[in-house]
């Protein structure tokens, strides 16, 4: 019998009982006294509560007052939830070392049916950066960056934040008031307003040294930071003009935030602008990438000369 199987059917068996005591399960499911106890603890974690009774003839019987009302799942909403669960894989989201205890709480929760035809969806379907030849639901391969825990954590308490970063080979400090914390491209980033620069930062989760609250008692608020930045323009630093064939291979990847003005009303030429920032080495690649994706019907009307230099660079290592 499968572990979750059995926690599933002594929860049954304890919940029919005003009392039971450890060496009764042991004769009725055949298992020994630290496996009953591990059990136990389980059954406990999972929010059923049990209460101790001591002495001789001690055991454990279930606080009926303190149950909450059972949650019931149809067999759609078991789905959903299995398939939601899955699609994560490979997501490197946080607290995905729980994801364990969470799939055995929920196959906990249904009938056997129930079981077999969720073994069989995680057999047939696959997402995303999902391997293949290995798609286990508990797979913990794609945890992400040790640091993003502890980001979130503080930033619970607190969004103004102390952070060291590793740039350049140097450690640099920021003291920000953190705006949102997102992922792109398996990526995740700090977007902060810097309290000394007075201005937005973008920082990646995985140049993160170290993260602590911030130490000052200065803070300007979160309103006069709003505007603040609602005051700052957006300083767009590369400027394209598109003909059809970029715009069509716009359409198909576009993994910043530009915005696009197309200029005739057929929408076979636009304008796109966005800012670049260039002290951003990945940035820096990523954008080159792109703008070769992009092709070759485009003009430019503006463009850093550090973007200008990554383009001539890999189209000379190209041709040689």
């Amino acid at each position: 019998m499968k572990k979750v199987e059995r926690i599933n059917i002594i929860m049954r068996y304890i919940n029919n009982r005003a009392h039971f005591t450890l060496t009764e399960i042991m004769r009725e499911f055949n298992i020994s006294r630290s496996t009953v106890q591990r059990d136990i603890r389980e059954i406990e974690a999972l929010g059923m509560p049990l209460v101790a009774e001591v002495g001789r003839d001690g055991g454990y019987s279930v606080m009926r007052n303190s149950l909450l009302p059972v949650v019931r799942f149809t067999d759609n909403e078991v789905k959903a939830l299995f398939i939601a669960f899955m699609a994560t894989r490979n997501g490197q989201l946080p607290y995905l070392k729980s994801r364990q205890s969470l799939t055995e709480k929920l196959l906990a929760l249904i009938s056997e049916n129930q079981q077999e035809e969720l073994v069989l969806l995680n057999q047939i379907l696959l997402f995303e950066g999902t391997h293949p030849g290995n798609p286990d639901l508990l797979d913990l391969s794609d945890l992400p960056h040790p640091m993003l825990d502890k980001l979130i954590r503080l930033l619970l308490a607190d969004r103004y934040l102390f952070i060291t970063c590793r740039e350049n080979q140097k450690d640099i400090s920021y003291a920000v008031y953190l705006l949102r914390l997102y992922q792109q491209k398996s990526l995740w980033l700090i977007e902060g307003f810097d309290l000394d620069a007075s201005r937005k930062r973008i920082i990646p989760v995985d140049q993160l040294t170290d993260v602590i609250p911030y130490p000052g008692s200065n803070r300007p608020s979160s309103k006069k930071i709003k505007e603040k930045l609602s005051k700052q323009q957006v300083k767009n630093n590369l400027v394209l003009e598109l003909g059809p064939r970029a715009i069509a291979q716009y359409r198909k990847y576009h993994p910043f935030r530009v915005t696009l003005s197309y200029t005739n009303p057929y929408q076979t030429t636009a304008i796109l602008k966005m800012e670049v920032e260039v002290n951003r080495t990945e940035e820096l690649k990523e954008v080159t990438n792109w703008l070769l994706f992009l092709g070759d019907d485009l003009k430019v009307k503006e463009m850093p000369d550090e973007v200008r230099a990554e383009l001539q660079t890999r189209v000379y290592l190209y041709h040689h």
